[in-house]
């Protein structure tokens, strides 16, 4: 059949590339520690704050109900709790401010599948962008489980090229979690580094250092952050 370039000739058709071309979409921003990601979140949410409307959120932030980032930046945001249902947040802010454009979530790692879940419904009927931000991997080297689930359910999946170093020079993959500088393996994945536990800090690793568990010969060393 001869595509017909009228729209009267053709309205489902026509009708169909519309609502392709207003589809939301999902995309997962991932990388290590200090890596960008909060970093990229906020740029992304001042850009388009300035021309549409949408939130920001984040869980488990150093700086509380906020986006911060290691460079000193840090805005308000949606603080995130497990319960948390993305799809009547975005709802409620439509009913309220006559629109949603796009979420920006960040420490999107530690979501629920349920919550991922939900961004995606949030996409596919509301057609709202969702721009999601987390590490892949926790220090012990297994994927978050809302990591797991956004790769599985994102449209885009992208891995930040802003790269991280090992001690060594090599490009760090892994997150380590020392305790008094010995690297550990076990124990609560949600330890949140505000800096009142001098003992626990994290470092950015290679997977050879990371499996071997030693350090670099670096006395002051960085004290990572996203």
């Amino acid at each position: 059949m001869e595509a017909r370039a009228v729209a009267g000739e053709w309205p489902h058709g026509v009708s169909h590339v519309c609502n392709l071309l207003t589809m939301g979409f999902l995309r997962f921003s991932f990388g290590t520690m200090s890596s960008g990601k909060s970093t990229l979140a906020l740029q992304i949410h001042h850009n388009l704050s300035a021309t549409s409307t949408g939130l920001l959120c984040s869980m488990h932030d150093r700086a509380g109900a906020h986006v911060s980032s290691a460079l000193g930046v840090s805005t308000p945001a949606v603080e995130v709790h497990p319960t948390l249902n993305f799809q009547a947040l975005a709802m409620s802010h439509q009913a309220a401010h006559g629109a949603l454009d796009y979420l920006v979530c960040d420490e999107a790692q530690f979501y629920t599948d349920a919550q991922v879940e939900q961004l995606a419904l949030v996409v596919d009927e509301l057609d709202v962008d969702v721009y999601a931000f987390g590490l892949l991997t926790d220090f012990r080297g297994k994927l978050f489980p809302g990591s797991a689930r956004l790769l599985e359910v994102a449209d885009e999946r992208l891995e930040l090229q802003v790269q991280a170093r090992c001690w060594c020079g090599n490009a760090a993959t892994h997150n380590a979690r020392l305790h008094d500088g010995i690297q550990v393996y076990d124990g609560d994945v949600v330890l949140i580094d505000d800096g009142s536990t001098a003992e626990v800090t994290y470092e950015l690793r290679c997977r050879s250092h990371w499996i071997s568990g030693e350090s670099g010969p670096v006395a002051d060393r960085f004290k990572a952050a996203g």
